[in-house]
């Protein structure tokens, strides 16, 4: 199931997805794939995602967090109160959103579970960058909040982790090469030891094993594709 806002917020200086690039998505996998039109901000919608999923689909076996926004360009003292807001109710407040309406479907599932919840973090939740405090604050959150969560979730066969990417070219990274005034997004490359940016489909090889039977031995762990970024 693919689940996005699709829309613009007044606190984002960049366009959001729309809903015709999410039809655009669930079209790649005809008869597969769910859209589902909802705010991560909304503990409701994202309640009635679940239960579209358990529907459809007879279940929820995994859950990703990804929903995140770029917001920052000047020292904290200076940013706006709009600009802390938006980065925790969403990088933050929506990765807890979810979980709490995804865990309790999964453990609705009968023993032995094998229940997966990933969340997005970031590099930087793990080294500062210069004029995103705000965006390096939420990205630590969400990696503290995933280690919590995976103790809460100790014995029940249910796993939490967080994939932390690196520069990844993404509309995202455009808004991040905006906030430094940089001409194109090549030049965020030279933080990763591989000498390039990412691929989304590198970080959602992470995710993908770590939604998968294989993972088994993981949980409160952070995986690091990150290219190197934070070594």
């Amino acid at each position: 199931m693919a689940v996005d806002r699709c829309s613009d917020d007044k606190r984002v200086p960049y366009h959001l997805a729309t809903r015709e690039e999410l039809a655009a998505l669930v079209g790649e996998f005809p008869g597969a794939v769910t859209d589902v039109v909802a705010d991560v901000q909304d503990r409701a919608a994202l309640a009635d995602a679940v239960a579209v999923a358990e529907h459809e689909f007879g279940g929820l076996d995994a859950a990703v967090a990804c929903a995140a926004v770029m917001a920052g360009g000047q020292p904290l003292w200076e940013a706006d109160d709009d600009e802390w807001q938006v980065l925790f109710s969403v990088c933050v407040d929506g990765v807890a959103n979810l979980a709490r309406v995804a865990v309790p479907s999964m453990l609705r599932h009968p023993e032995p579970r094998t229940g997966r919840f990933v969340a997005l973090a970031s590099a930087a939740g793990h080294r500062g960058l210069l004029n995103l405090a705000g965006y390096n604050a939420a990205k630590h959150a969400v990696v503290g909040l995933i280690k919590g969560l995976a103790h809460d979730l100790r014995g029940t066969g249910i796993g939490a982790t967080a994939v932390s990417p690196g520069s990844t070219r993404t509309a995202m990274l455009d808004a991040t090469a905006q906030v430094y005034g940089l001409e194109s997004t090549e030049e965020l490359a030279q933080h990763q030891l591989v000498g390039r940016l990412l691929e989304p489909d590198e970080v959602a090889a992470a995710i993908c094993w770590l939604c998968s039977a294989d993972s088994s031995a993981v949980s409160g762990s952070v995986i690091h594709a990150d290219g190197g970024f934070t070594a």
